[in-house]
């Protein structure tokens, strides 16, 4: 039986081998030589950049945004990745969702996580809610007053949204975002579909579970290690208590306050009740070049504070202490980097 199988074999390999010698096997050698090629050959070599281990700087991040993430944070998002479409999944999205409502004070049942920093949400909430030939007022108020194209009433905010990279201890990339009422009403009512597919909320409020169906609808794959950062920033939010983190986030930036008004600068807004608790504009010292200021801190402190931005460019420093940077410690350590940097910056005659 075997012998019979080894000359089967045989046989079968002959005739392979004269059908490759065969003058049609001949006239086809090129294009199979080229699609050998074509799958082999790799043209573009690896690049140097990427054959090198990931080095990233440990820094304070004392500006606007992103803020230094807490041990627990990194942790989450090291945990292994689970699918975006588990129970699991879907149970972390619950507790975000109801994170969100708690530290937005409401509850609205379209109350969500975008997959994107706070401009996807900012995005989200005009591309739902404003439809061809209709018209926008705009309130500005600095630069992000003139990117938002819907305001909130006075008394009744329809949509707010924020980003989770500031107070809320987590690295960017995830937005929390609600809803009102009225808000679902003008958009689950609209005669045409939003621009955008990704933020289209008909397709965001299934993924959420916010839509009443017993069924979540894939839609996008959501960033899961995101998702557990962001999770696990509301909790820390949840456990301290609302109230005491707008409380703490206040007397720090009045000890800052103090600080740096010790050290002789000016804070650009002079009534202390519009003052933004979390971040802290600075008018620049007569004299001194922002940029040098800033460039020596960041050289010789590994610190983050920035310039102005919009029309507040070559006016302000900002200093951001927000969320885990949110400490006495902390303003002590920008304090002492600015009055470094203010003693050793070379200061204009003009």
């Amino acid at each position: 039986m075997q012998r019979a199988l080894f000359s089967r074999s045989a046989l079968l390999a002959q005739q392979a081998a004269a059908a490759l010698d065969s003058p049609l096997a001949a006239r086809g050698a090129p294009l199979l030589q080229r699609l050998e090629r074509s799958m082999s050959s790799v043209t573009i070599p690896p690049p140097a950049c990427m054959l090198r281990p990931l080095e990233v700087p440990n820094r304070y991040l004392f500006g606007p945004g992103p803020s230094n993430v807490p041990p627990r944070i990194l942790a989450a998002q090291g945990r292994p990745i689970i699918g975006h479409l588990h129970p699991e999944m879907y149970e972390i999205m619950n507790d975000i969702k109801r994170g969100i409502q708690y530290i937005f004070q409401t509850e609205n049942n379209l109350t969500i996580a975008m997959s994107g920093s706070g401009h996807a949400a900012m995005e989200c909430a005009v591309f739902n809610t404003v439809e061809p030939g209709e018209s926008v007022l705009v309130a500005v108020n600095g630069i992000w007053g003139e990117r938002v194209a819907e305001i909130a009433e006075r008394m009744d905010i329809d949509i707010l949204y924020s980003g989770s990279q500031k107070a809320l201890n987590s690295p960017p990339g995830t937005a929390p975002i609600s809803f009102n009422e009225r808000a679902c009403d003008k958009m689950f009512n609209r005669k045409t579909k939003p621009v955008s597919y990704l933020f289209d909320m008909t397709h965001l409020s299934n993924y959420w579970g916010c839509d009443g169906q017993p069924a979540r609808v894939y839609h996008h794959t959501g960033p899961v290690s995101g998702f557990f950062a962001l999770r696990e920033g509301l909790a820390i939010v949840a456990e301290k208590g609302l109230e005491a983190s707008w409380k703490k986030h206040k007397d720090v930036a009045s000890y800052l306050y103090r600080g740096l008004e010790d050290l002789g600068l000016k804070l650009f807004i002079p009534d202390r009740d519009l003052r933004l608790p979390s971040v802290t504009t600075i008018a620049i010292p007569d004299g001194y070049n922002w940029r040098e200021l800033l460039a020596y801190i960041m050289k010789h402190h590994q610190m983050e504070m920035t310039g102005g931005l919009g029309p507040s460019i070559g006016m302000v420093m900002r200093i951001g202490l927000m969320g885990y940077n949110c400490e006495e410690t902390k303003a002590d350590m920008a304090l002492h980097a600015l009055a470094d940097a203010l003693k050793n910056c070379k200061k204009s005659k003009v």
